[in-house]
């Protein structure tokens, strides 16, 4: 894993976005009704299961984690998002900054029965030390669900200037959350998503290329209709064995 001293990727996007996207992340429409609901479908009853919410942004999972039974603890590595996440949650989730492309060392092994990571992954190069650290944490039997940019729809933005097999670092000019940010973040084969998980000691369970929900299309019908046709996102479940 990287030095102690390495930033996330997309921090300075993030500072940029953090209020905004806080406040806007319960209704936005990629993220409310195509994203998330994709996510959940793919989780196990929650209700008394301990579980790592990998990367928690404002905190909208971990929150429907504990109201659904769950015991959980957050992390992020951006603290503008830590800070906003604490304030939604209150004392109901532990909520401290970490940055995943280092070791978790503050995590005790085998002390989770889920870990979620919804639409992280993407802003890390290398995905076999996470998805090491993820198995290290979980109780053999469990679950980790996660999602990220689906590889097809990421080398079709930019397919006149990309070789799809190449792990590229690129970026995307976001204006959905109201205020234009530049999104640096890693577009990767379907090989770099599968061969890293396998290498970390996971069994694949089940892949996810998700729908938008309806509510999604009274939002912003023409994105409807694009999502049904073509993938934006792509969610996976893997199990420790």
């Amino acid at each position: 894993m990287e030095g102690r001293k390495s930033k996330p990727l997309a921090q300075h996007a993030y500072d940029e976005l953090a209020e905004l996207y806080a406040a806007q992340i319960d209704t936005k429409p990629h993220n409310a009704y195509y994203e998330r609901p994709a996510t959940l479908s793919l989780l196990p009853e929650v209700k008394g299961k301990r579980v790592l919410d990998a990367g928690c942004g404002p905190g909208v999972y971990s929150e429907w984690l504990v109201t659904h039974g769950a015991v959980v603890e957050a992390i992020d590595g951006n603290s503008k998002m830590v800070r906003l996440a604490q304030e939604r949650l209150g004392d109901r989730v532990q909520v401290r900054q970490a940055n995943l492309e280092q070791s978790l060392d503050f995590l005790q092994d085998a002390s989770f029965e889920l870990v979620i990571c919804p639409l992280v992954l993407d802003y890390i190069k290398e995905w076999e030390p996470v998805l090491r650290e993820f198995h290290r944490v979980l109780k053999p039997g469990s679950y980790l669900v996660f999602s990220f940019g689906h590889p097809f729809a990421e080398y079709d933005i930019r397919r006149q200037t990309s070789n799809y097999f190449n792990l590229e670092l690129v970026d995307y000019l976001w204006t959905g959350f109201g205020k234009p940010v530049t999104m640096p973040y890693y577009r990767r084969p379907l090989a770099e998503v599968i061969n890293p998980l396998i290498m970390a000691g996971f069994e694949l369970d089940r892949i996810l290329e998700p729908r938008p929900t309806p509510e999604f299309k009274e939002k912003d019908p023409m994105e409807y209709e694009k999502l049904c046709r073509s993938p934006g996102f792509m969610c996976l479940r893997a199990v420790k064995r």
